[in-house]
């Protein structure tokens, strides 16, 4: 997996895990599972590989996001009350990368804030810059634990990561992004208190 058609075989997988909006298996499980798999294996162009493709995967899932349901499926009002929002991040970008770089150590799925960091219209190197640096050194630890592992553990990391648990996590990550468009932020931001506008239809694409 060291040699260049490895690691670009690592990288489309990595990339296509990470374009998908839910239902994919965490990253740094495919890390583990590579660790233990090839023990010899140089963890740090592993992590480089996984890091640059997860980056680019999670930030066209961020454009697609903007482009096809903010630009072309929400109603003003709606990417009205959403630019409260990027205003808000916009004007405190250190704690904004900082809780990206936070989180990206976790083994947490992001796809959720990608999306709804998207639909905001933000410049995406604000949490691009920062998901990378964490996911290269987090992939590093679990890939290089992984091979530790390996030497003196005899476990089969082949997981069923569609069980139960996993899709109804995935379901209510979904449900927290709808959450998200449909927060009041003007009141929630200025006032302080928390109220939920009004559903509506999404309007259609031109």
């Amino acid at each position: 997996m060291s040699d260049i058609a490895g690691l670009l075989v690592l990288a489309v997988v990595v990339f296509g895990l990470n374009l998908m909006p839910a239902f994919a298996p965490p990253t740094w499980m495919v890390m583990s599972w590579i660790g233990f798999s090839l023990p010899e294996a140089n963890p740090a162009l592993l992590a480089l590989a996984a890091a640059c493709a997860a980056t680019t995967g999670r930030l066209v899932l961020a454009q697609m996001a903007f482009t096809l349901v903010r630009q072309r499926w929400m109603r003003e009002d709606d990417r009205r009350n959403i630019d409260v929002v990027g205003q808000w991040l916009g004007r405190r970008k250190s704690m904004t990368m900082g809780f990206m770089l936070a989180y990206a150590f976790s083994p947490f799925p992001s796809n959720y804030l990608f999306i709804a960091y998207g639909l905001t219209g933000m410049r995406l190197w604000m949490i691009g810059l920062p998901f990378f640096a964490g996911r290269l050194i987090s992939y590093f630890m679990w890939t290089h634990l992984a091979q530790v592992g390996s030497r003196y553990l005899d476990t089969d990391v082949d997981g069923a990561y569609f069980g139960l648990y996993f899709v109804l996590s995935q379901l209510l990550l979904l449900a927290a992004v709808y959450l998200f468009t449909r927060v009041d932020w003007v009141c929630l931001l200025h006032e302080r208190r928390l109220r939920w506008r009004r559903s509506r239809r999404l309007s259609s694409p031109p």
